[in-house]
């Protein structure tokens, strides 16, 4: 026990000291906001893949669909490396910086309201932004709150308050210099943390090739797979169209995420982003591929603990169960691995909805005239409401971690990605089609809460993001389009000349 709370004390202490001293580069909103626009390649991938891979991650998406896919459910891993990180930084990380400066643009939304020249398109992105990031934040706080209850035996109430304080104080005194530097030290943690607990895991089943061969003779309880002896090692698992859905919904998902795609906003220059691109993909690789491959052999510890009176699993309980056999410096270090992981997706959460509700929907439509240092205090009391009203959320959730990450990532996503995607590449897109994303994303996700016509909310985030990119092109071919000198005033920035060095191109 004292090992643990050692840990905690030295990574709080560490966490406070970088807002303290993260101060000084948050004095106006573009500073709070975007660090600056100087954020280096390093610092920025860090940010990204931290803020990708949290508690929901390692707690809940690599028990749940390691248990139901084996070890195929590294693929799932696998995707959100290539589709979700590389990918995302080659079509979207270069466009989103040029155009977003042009544009003057420090949010999502704002990218919206400029983009597509409308005050309605900004302030209704704003307004699902705020909405449906809620209950991702929930859902980050209720995986790390298992995990230590597992450790510490303290209330789940206590550690969600806890959490919540603390990424408040930092987020708070030093905005987005403070996140990215403590997402580059936790996603250090991260890296040593996952590779320990691989290592560990497996050899107390005997090491790899063990723990592969009892995997293998355990009967598949899966539809279409029933009673089949080494579905959960095989290439493709017992349930491939399953499975796909989810890693459509965790790679491509981070495209139209507005705290995901705020990273590219605020990276220094070009060289940063080819650095950067290269980072965050080993990042992802080593992160998420080892949670979905440590929760591919979650049917090892398959013991009544993680079951409920009626035999139904319980997720979120999984990879804590697996954990609790682990030595005590061990455990200290799973905590502060998912504590860190948790940690910087959730200030990047919270930063990203205070800063769209004040400058998009509350800076010039609610309060006309509102100067940097009322920009500045709304922010920090937003991040504190976002807080406080995603606690008490997370206080009393839905039943598991991934269905509320599924109808967070499902909306926002299904939304927003195909008219941003979109709005980079193409003139073409009309405001019509902007409104019909948002209403797609928004009405398939929700509605599907009740109704559940589409029995996972997984594969319905995944079907909401599918569904945007084909309406999107549709409706813009059959709509009003936007004038053309204002789309060719926006799109002027891709062909503006510039001057670089000899270092940094190799064209005559």
């Amino acid at each position: 026990m004292a090992v643990k709370v050692v840990f905690l004390v030295v990574f709080f202490a560490i966490m406070i000291g970088v807002g303290v001293y993260s101060r000084k580069h948050a004095t106006n909103v573009g500073d709070f906001v975007l660090g600056g626009r100087s954020v280096g390649p390093w610092l920025t991938a860090f940010a990204y893949g931290t803020s990708y891979f949290s508690a929901v991650v390692f707690v809940g998406y690599a028990g749940q669909f390691g248990y139901k896919y084996g070890l195929s459910a590294t693929w799932i891993g696998i995707g959100n490396a290539v589709i979700g990180s590389l990918l995302a930084w080659i079509v979207l990380g270069r466009r989103t910086r040029v155009m977003s400066n042009h544009l003057s643009a420090s949010t999502m939304p704002d990218y919206f309201g400029k983009r597509y020249d409308s005050k309605a398109i900004r302030i209704a992105a704003s307004a699902i932004s705020f909405i449906f990031l809620i209950p991702y934040t929930a859902s980050v706080y209720n995986g790390l709150s298992r995990l230590f209850g597992m450790a510490f035996d303290i209330p789940y109430e206590v550690c969600v308050i806890a959490m919540a304080a603390l990424t408040a104080v930092y987020v708070v005194l030093g905005g987005y210099m403070a996140t990215a530097i403590n997402d580059f030290i936790q996603g250090i943690i991260m890296l040593f943390g996952i590779a320990a607990v691989i290592v560990s895991v497996l050899n107390g089943q005997g090491g790899f090739y063990e723990a592969i061969g009892k995997l293998a003779t355990i009967e598949s309880d899966v539809p279409l797979t029933m009673g089949q002896q080494g579905a959960f090692t095989s290439f493709f698992g017992p349930d491939l169209p399953n499975l796909l859905g989810v890693v459509v919904l965790t790679s491509l998902g981070t495209w139209g995420l507005p705290q995901m795609v705020h990273k590219f906003y605020a990276i220094k220059d070009e060289k940063s982003i080819k650095s950067g691109t290269i980072i965050s993909t080993i990042f992802a690789i080593i992160v998420s591929g080892g949670c979905y491959f440590l929760g591919g052999f979650a049917r090892l510890f398959d013991t009544p603990s993680i079951h409920n009176a009626d035999g139904s699993v319980v997720y979120d309980a999984i990879i804590p169960s697996m954990l609790a056999t682990l030595p005590d410096i061990l455990v200290g270090i799973v905590i502060v691995l998912v504590l860190s992981a948790s940690m910087s997706t959730l200030s990047s959460l919270v930063l990203t909805s205070s800063s769209t509700l004040t400058l998009d929907l509350i800076k010039g439509n609610i309060v006309k005239n509102m100067n940097e240092k009322k920009q500045l205090l709304c922010m920090r009391v937003f991040l504190v409401v976002f807080i406080v009203i995603s606690v008490v959320m997370a206080l009393d959730p839905p039943t598991f971690i991934a269905q509320l990450m599924g109808i967070s990532w499902g909306a926002l996503a299904g939304a927003f990605l195909a008219p941003f995607m979109y709005g980079l590449y193409w003139k073409g897109v009309t405001k019509a089609a902007v409104w019909a994303s948002f209403a797609c994303g928004v009405i398939l996700t929700v509605s599907n809460m009740f109704l559940k016509f589409i029995a996972s909310p997984i594969n319905a985030g995944a079907i909401a993001m599918v569904a945007g990119m084909i309406i999107v092109p549709v409706v813009s071919l059959i709509t009003p389009k936007m004038k053309k000198e204002k789309v060719d005033k926006i799109f002027e920035c891709l062909d503006e000349t510039v001057v670089v060095h000899r270092r940094s191109s190799i064209e005559e």
